[in-house]
């Protein structure tokens, strides 16, 4: 009912009260028309069609808020469970650890044999500290010290250089690297041993230069042209024809021309060397190269007289068996006495007052670090026996 008619129609009491019938004057009340209860009556069931249809979508909300729930419980239900399982599982490695653990504790050895390997790892210890004590003792305690070993046995190599193969130049690197270790020690204990050193090396440096390698070479070379020299044949020119005469007689004529193919010279000036046969050539080749192959053994053991001997027994052989006119022969010759003016031997330094200076610093050095050290040592023993006084 629409309002207009809830104002119009009076309320009537219930029917179980009796009501007083009192008379009062009531207005003429004009009688619904139809047209208007018939619109009211449709607008309330579309009123309820809208109700029902808002219910509907409700209960369907409803039921898939309801299924919603359902599932996320289920899936909760899920994680649980997995969750719970995942938990079984820690738990059942859990107990294999510790019945793994259990098992190695059940091996372990007892408090007594604990005690006993105690003491000896302790014995152990001590022993190690001993010996490592002992081990730094021996060894020395600086790399300086080997940087000394380094410098002696470098001045060693250059005596034995000098004494063995007359290198001056190999000596005189190592000297010099010797005293660039000394250098390095900055230490003014050895400025001594410097100065021995620097003296051998000023003698080094102040000897000529001698190139042993190249005139052994140079000798080498002609060794090999000795082998192929050859004596000259004596040639013989013919002299000029005579002029006939018509008074000559027939000996005469004879004679002037035998004058041009023999001729007899009483008064020759030079010397006239033999014609070389084959085998004496090759006598005069090998006792020359024998004399070359001499200079060259003294070359290189720095023997000055039996280098010079033996270049000049090598020019005495080519002045005595070959011509002057063999250009080959008189070269050679000539050669060979230049190279007799070389020098092949010096006076070498001795390098043996360094070496005995650089053994004294050295020596000075290891007795001034055996102080510290010793010291040092005996601290871990004078501990062990404490520590042995304890348990003991």
């Amino acid at each position: 009912m629409s309002e207009a008619d809830s104002k119009k129609e009076p309320l009537q009491p219930p029917a179980s009260e009796p009501t007083p019938t009192v008379e009062t004057a009531k207005p003429a009340k004009p009688a619904p028309s139809r047209p208007a209860s018939a619109n009211a009556g449709g607008k309330s069931l579309a009123a309820l069609a809208l109700l029902v249809g808002l219910g509907g979508v409700a209960l369907g909300g409803y039921g898939l808020w309801q299924l919603q729930q359902l599932g996320a419980s289920e899936d909760r239900q899920l994680e649980a469970l997995q969750s719970t399982g995942e938990q079984t599982r820690q738990l059942a490695e859990r107990e294999r650890e510790l019945a793994a653990r259990l098992g190695r504790l059940e091996q372990l050895p007892s408090a007594s044999e604990l005690e006993e390997r105690r003491r000896l790892l302790a014995a152990l210890q001590s022993d190690q500290q001993r010996l490592s004590g002992r081990v730094e003792q021996v060894l020395g305690a600086s790399r300086e010290e080997w940087r000394l070993a380094e410098a002696e046995h470098l001045l060693r190599m250059a005596m034995l250089q000098l004494s063995a193969m007359q290198d001056i130049k190999s000596a005189e690197m190592l000297v010099h690297e010797a005293d660039l270790i000394l250098q390095k020690q900055d230490d003014p204990g050895a400025y001594g041993t410097r100065q021995k050193l620097l003296e051998g090396l000023e003698a080094l440096r102040s000897l000529p230069e001698l190139d042993r390698t190249g005139l052994f070479l140079q000798l080498g070379a002609l060794r090999g042209q000795s082998n192929q020299l050859s004596a000259l044949a004596p040639e013989f020119i013919n002299g000029e024809a005579v002029p006939e005469n018509a008074q000559d007689s027939p000996w005469q004529r004879w004679l002037n021309e035998l004058t041009r193919y023999v001729r007899v010279d009483f008064d020759a000036g030079g010397d006239v060397k033999p014609l070389l046969a084959g085998q004496t050539l090759g006598q005069v080749r090998l006792a020359l190269s024998l004399a070359i192959e001499q200079a060259q053994w003294a070359v290189l053991n720095g023997n000055a007289k039996v280098y010079r001997q033996s270049l000049e027994q090598a020019s005495a052989v080519i002045k005595d068996h070959f011509s002057e006119d063999n250009g080959q022969a008189r070269g050679l010759r000539e050669r060979l006495e230049a190279l007799s003016q070389r020098e092949v031997e010096v006076t070498l330094p001795d390098l043996a007052p360094a070496l005995q200076a650089l053994q004294a610093y050295v020596q000075k050095r290891e007795r001034r670090d055996e102080g510290p050290a010793s010291k040092a040592s005996s601290q871990p023993e004078t501990r062990n026996e404490a520590q042995e006084a304890e348990r003991t």
